[in-house]
């Protein structure tokens, strides 16, 4: 066989394997649309066009329709400028209505289910290459399930940046550190945390690096050759994407290197350190009931915490938990609508690792009961949500 004989039997292989957790995760969100159309039909809704055109999906279509400069002055004295909006995800809207008979919305909706079964695949071949086939086929399907999946199916860049993401870091994990940083790169221009991505690259090239030198100076595992080149350029490229687009905006408004934090800002966008988080949940706490919303979020933080945690003890890769970690990082910490926090959380995959091993430890009949019932009480709030409130 030839090289790309081989290569291709490897790729059919993977995919053999994927297959199972493929097929899961298409019959969850399945699931999740059928009850949303149903919702909205009840409603009087369209269940496309809260899936296509609502919302931030309105921003991403107006800027593959007529390109950035848009903006909206509020009476309050904000400003929100499409320039808040990284530029991929447009881009391949504009790239389907061009090649096929799809609107701006069309093309973003196809791209996200495509990028949904994408991220889908990367979460099982991260799962698959730490642990084991079964706790894959868990993680997959524990995403699928999440309260806020319905976002997944949306023309949001939420499954286009998680499957970039997830493919970067199996790249990572697998040493091929070209494929890692161009990833990262695309990653970095479709979502400003496409910085966590970045990190993880770096962060796994350095203890590469410090791992073959030993700590006594001494040589440690031998490396493939080029492979200290092929990791360098790598670690250039991976942001180049985010870098690029930062400095471009700030180029286009006259506001320098730091001219996208002035975007933000107009959105009310920025980072405090969660200060503005932590206000927003103690209001909770100063009436009933509201004050058992604030209870739930702080049980939220809790979990999160204590599943990062347990990865950290279960001796997750070093590029996971520096990915997952500024994930977390930034969607906590960050004063934007507090109504978002989840859906910003959906690329954070590597904290449903400790669940997955747990689930896939679980007898098959338990198990499948398990996310059965998460799947059918997910796709109820899903639909229930986007009719709704919705995300901002």
């Amino acid at each position: 066989m030839t090289d790309l004989d081989t290569r291709a039997a490897g790729r059919r292989g993977a995919l053999r394997r994927a297959a199972p957790a493929l097929l899961g995760y298409a019959a969850v969100r399945a699931l999740g649309l059928l009850a949303l159309a149903l919702w909205s039909a009840a409603r009087g809704k369209s269940a496309y066009t809260l899936l296509t055109a609502r919302w931030d999906s309105l921003w991403y279509t107006g800027v593959a329709e007529l390109g950035y400069g848009y903006e909206v002055r509020l009476p309050d004295g904000d400003v929100h400028s499409n320039l808040a909006f990284f530029p991929l995800l447009p881009w391949l809207e504009r790239l389907g209505a061009a090649v096929g008979p799809l609107s701006y919305a069309d093309a973003g909706f196809v791209v996200s289910l495509l990028a949904s079964l994408a991220a889908a695949w990367g979460i099982f071949a991260v799962a698959e290459h730490v642990y084991d086939r079964r706790v894959g086929l868990c993680a997959v399907l524990l995403w699928a399930v999440l309260p806020v999946g319905v976002v997944q199916s949306m023309a949001y860049s939420e499954s286009l940046f998680t499957a970039l993401a997830a493919w970067s870091l199996y790249a990572v994990l697998t040493g091929r550190w070209v494929t890692a940083g161009t990833l990262a790169a695309l990653a970095g221009l479709t979502r400003p945390v496409g910085l966590a991505v970045t990190a993880a690259v770096w962060a796994a090239a350095f203890a590469r690096d410090r791992s073959r030198a030993g700590a006594d100076g001494a040589h440690g595992p031998p490396s493939a050759p080029g492979e200290g080149a092929r990791r360098v350029l790598g670690m250039l490229l991976a942001p180049l994407g985010a870098a690029g687009y930062v400095l471009w905006v700030g180029h286009r408004t006259g506001g320098g290197p730091l001219g996208y934090l002035d975007v933000q800002a107009g959105w009310r966008n920025g980072f405090d350190g969660g200060a503005a988080f932590a206000r927003f949940v103690a209001e909770k706490f100063t009436s009933f009931p509201a004050a058992l919303a604030g209870a739930a979020l702080v049980v939220g933080v809790a979990l999160l915490v204590r599943l990062y945690v347990a990865g950290v003890r279960q001796r997750q890769p070093l590029a996971l938990l520096v990915y997952t970690g500024i994930v977390v990082l930034l969607a906590l910490c960050a004063s934007s609508y507090f109504g978002s926090k989840p859906r910003l959380l959906l690329p954070a995959f590597p904290l449903l690792l400790p669940l997955a091993r747990a689930l896939a430890r679980a007898r098959t009949s338990r198990a499948a009961a398990v996310v059965c019932g998460v799947a059918v009480a997910a796709a109820v709030y899903g639909a229930f949500w986007l009719n709704g409130s919705g995300p901002p």
